[in-house]
C-alpha cells in the first residue's frame, strides 16, 4: 500500500496495490476532476512532486512529453511505486478546486413535471459544452427579454456525462422568476443559464456518519450529495430528514426509497409539521431530531432550506453535541445573489 500526499493541505490517503491514484481519491472522497478514465482527455492531470509512479498507456495530446519531463501526470492511469506519492492538488483546507462559473450557456428543456404542490422538476441538457460543478451548487436562471430576473437554483442532480441539470423551482409568492418558469417555460423551450455558484460541497474528505437536514427546495443540493457520495461507494451511514409542511408537500420520495433498497447504509425520514400522517414523523426538526440522534458529536452534517429553518436546525444540532468544522449550511434567500469562489478555490479559467 502506498500513501498519496496532497499539498498544500499536507492532507494523504491509502492507494492499494493495483489501485489508480484518481482510485484512491475517490475512495477517500477526494473528487478530482476527470472525464475518459482512460488517459485520452488529460483533465486529471496534476504534476508530482515527490515519489515515482508508473503512468500506463496515455495518448501523447492528454500528456505531452514536455509535461511528463515537468512532473506533470494523469491520475485516472498513474499507479504509485513508491511508498509515498505527493502531488500537487486541492487547496490549503483539502477541497476540490471550484470550475470557474460560465454565462448564458445554451439549455434546452427535456421534461419538466409538478412533483408537488408547489414543486415543478425541469430537466435540461446543454446545447454545447456541459456546465461543470460539484454537487450541492447552484445556477442561475432568467429570461431578460421577457424582463424576468435572473435567480438561483440548487441542482439536484449529481453530475453526469451528458450534462443534464436537473432543478427542482418552488413557487414563490410574488416570485416573477418561479412564476415564469412554472407558468411560461414549457419543454422543448431554449434557455440560458450561469454558473455553477456557491460553496456548499462540503468536506470531500467525510468520514463519519452523515446527517442531511433538508426543508423545502432545500432538498435538491442534498440529493445531489447524496447521489454523488452513494455513487461512489461511501459506506458510512447517511440518514436523510426532509421537512414538510403537508404531504402534498413531499417529493423525491421514489428516489430516496430506491437508495434506501440499494444501499444498506442510506435510510430517509419524512417530518411533517403541519398534518399528521401514517408512516410520517410529526413536527418541526428541532422536536423530532432529538428523539433520533441524541448524540451528533460524531456526525457530519448538511443543512439546506430557508434561512429560519438553517438557523433552527444549527441551534438543534449543536445542543445535541455537533461539532462546528463538521456543520455544512446553504440559506435559501429570496434574491440570493451567485457567489463565486476566491481565486484560491477556482480552477484556471
Amino acid at each position: 500500500m502506498a500513501r498519496i500526499v496532497m499539498q498544500p493541505s499536507g492532507k494523504s490517503v491509502d492507494c492499494n496495490y493495483g489501485d489508480t491514484v484518481l482510485m484512491a481519491l475517490e475512495k477517500a472522497g477526494y473528487a478530482l476532476p476527470n472525464n475518459c478514465r482512460a488517459g485520452a482527455c488529460g483533465e486529471c492531470k496534476v504534476k508530482v512532486t515527490g515519489g515515482q509512479f508508473d503512468q500506463g498507456m496515455v495518448l501523447d495530446m492528454a500528456l505531452s512529453q514536455d509535461e511528463r519531463k515537468q512532473g506533470y501526470g494523469l491520475m485516472c492511469m498513474a499507479k504509485p511505486i513508491s511508498e509515498e506519492l505527493v502531488i500537487e492538488w486541492g487547496t490549503l483546507d483539502a477541497r476540490p478546486k471550484l470550475f470557474p462559473p460560465r454565462e448564458d450557456a445554451l439549455f434546452v428543456v427535456t421534461d419538466k413535471r409538478p412533483v408537488a404542490a408547489r414543486v415543478v422538476e425541469v430537466r435540461m441538457r446543454p446545447v454545447g459544452q456541459p456546465i461543470r460543478y460539484w454537487p450541492g451548487q447552484y445556477v442561475t436562471v432568467g429570461n431578460p427579454r421577457a424582463d424576468v430576473p435572473a435567480r438561483a437554483y440548487s441542482i439536484s442532480n449529481a453530475p453526469r456525462p451528458d450534462g443534464e441539470l436537473v432543478l427542482q423551482v418552488a413557487r414563490a409568492e410574488g416570485g416573477k422568476t418561479s412564476n415564469w418558469i412554472h407558468d411560461s417555460l414549457n419543454i422543448g423551450d431554449s434557455l440560458k443559464i450561469s454558473g455553477a455558484y456557491g460553496t456548499f460541497i462540503g468536506d470531500p474528505a467525510v468520514d463519519t456518519p452523515v446527517l442531511c437536514l433538508a426543508a423545502g427546495t432545500g432538498l435538491a443540493p442534498v440529493l445531489a450529495l447524496a447521489e454523488a457520495a452513494l455513487r461512489r461507494g461511501f459506506r458510512k451511514p447517511v440518514t436523510m430528514l426532509f421537512s414538510a409542511r403537508t404531504k402534498e408537500d413531499v417529493y423525491s420520495q421514489g428516489m430516496m426509497a430506491w437508495w434506501r433498497t440499494k444501499h444498506r447504509n442510506f435510510d430517509y425520514k419524512v417530518t411533517l409539521t403541519r398534518e399528521t400522517a401514517e408512516g410520517y414523523l410529526a413536527g418541526r426538526v428541532d422536536a423530532v431530531l432529538p428523539k433520533m440522534f441524541p448524540d451528533l458529536s460524531k456526525h457530519t452534517i448538511f443543512v439546506a432550506g430557508s434561512p429560519e429553518f438553517v438557523e433552527t436546525c444549527v441551534a438543534t444540532i449543536k445542543k445535541l453535541g455537533a461539532r462546528d468544522d463538521l456543520i455544512h449550511t446553504e440559506g435559501f434567500f429570496a434574491q440570493q445573489q451567485p457567489v463565486t469562489a476566491d481565486a484560491d478555490h477556482l480552477l484556471p479559467a
